[in-house]
């Protein structure tokens, strides 16, 4: 199975309009800058995208768990949030929801949905939803431990590291084929929510529930899958280039050829940080996400 989410990877116009926000507002800080590598170019086979302008962001807390933000190729399409398939949110661990929520204010970072707790009980988590300076759905949420049913971690940090990804798509059914059987995570049920942020940018009740799945990994992190209405549409993609917005998330797995998927190009090992010599290799799942996934060189088989 799976064992970490070590990059999520951005497609924004402007990484003058993203770095900073993400510096003063959240703590972030830039472990690496440049040109694009033309390895990660190749390895991806997206042409496009080499030698574009990125930086690689890692939280206060110094955990290992980094953003990459990459400047779009010119005339590349934009994307809206909750309103196409693909990675749609990132869910940061935080100290305080609401503390977070007025820190926001007046900030490139603009809250959609005020902080709430997630359940009953006085270990509830509490989250708070939020667009970026890149029009990028952030979750941010307070654990406190034993608060939930799976070992997540809490922030060390007032905003710590991603701890959780969402894709949204066409079928929950595709979704759970892909990551529970060949990608061997453990799901939990399919279960309806109401997930009000997507309602709302969909025109539909507050009420309106979906279909969402959990799918698990040994520790600290989790992806939710979630069924997304007939009004999502494909995201758009220049040709050669990554989805624009969230576009790709890299997990970590002990081997890559235990896993039994055809790769858009052949793995291999990359020198570039945070690779650091290791394989990796990149698949698009069922709602046009961009899987890689990066192997830590371990003995245990995964997958299927």
């Amino acid at each position: 199975m799976l064992k970490t989410i070590a990059i999520v990877t951005l497609v924004v116009r402007s990484l003058a309009a993203v770095e900073p926000a993400y510096r003063d507002e959240l703590g972030y800080e830039a472990v690496g800058r440049g040109a694009l590598p033309a390895e990660l170019a190749a390895a991806w086979d997206a042409p496009a995208m080499d030698g574009r302008p990125y930086v690689l962001l890692r939280p206060a807390s110094r955990a290992d768990v980094h953003l990459r933000f990459i400047e779009a190729p010119p005339g590349g399409p934009a994307v809206q949030p909750f309103m196409t398939h693909g990675w749609t949110a990132l869910e940061l661990l935080v100290t305080d929801a609401d503390a977070t929520a007025l820190r926001l204010e007046g900030t490139a970072f603009r809250v959609i949905g005020p902080p709430k707790d997630l359940m009953a009980g006085d270990k509830s988590p509490r989250a708070l939803q939020a667009l970026g300076p890149a029009d990028e759905v952030l979750y941010l949420t307070r654990i406190i431990p034993g608060g939930t049913g799976y070992d997540l971690g809490f922030a060390k940090t007032p905003v710590d590291r991603v701890f959780i990804m969402v894709v949204g798509g066409p079928s929950i059914d595709a979704l759970r084929d892909f990551y529970g059987g060949l990608l061997g995570m453990p799901l939990g049920r399919t279960e309806s929510w109401r997930i009000g942020v997507l309602a709302r940018a969909h025109g539909l009740p507050d009420e309106t529930r979906f279909p969402l799945v959990v799918a698990q990994m040994p520790k600290d992190f989790l992806v939710e899958l979630d069924g997304y209405p007939p009004s999502a549409r494909p995201r758009p993609r220049a040709a050669g280039a990554l989805p624009p917005g969230i576009a790709m998330v890299s997990f970590t797995a002990d081997r890559l050829d235990d896993l039994a998927v055809t790769w858009r190009a052949a793995p291999r090992a990359m020198r570039s940080f945070p690779y650091n010599g290791r394989r990796a290799a990149v698949r698009v799942g069922p709602a046009g996400e961009w899987v890689e996934v990066i192997e830590t060189g371990g003995t245990t088989a995964i997958g299927r």
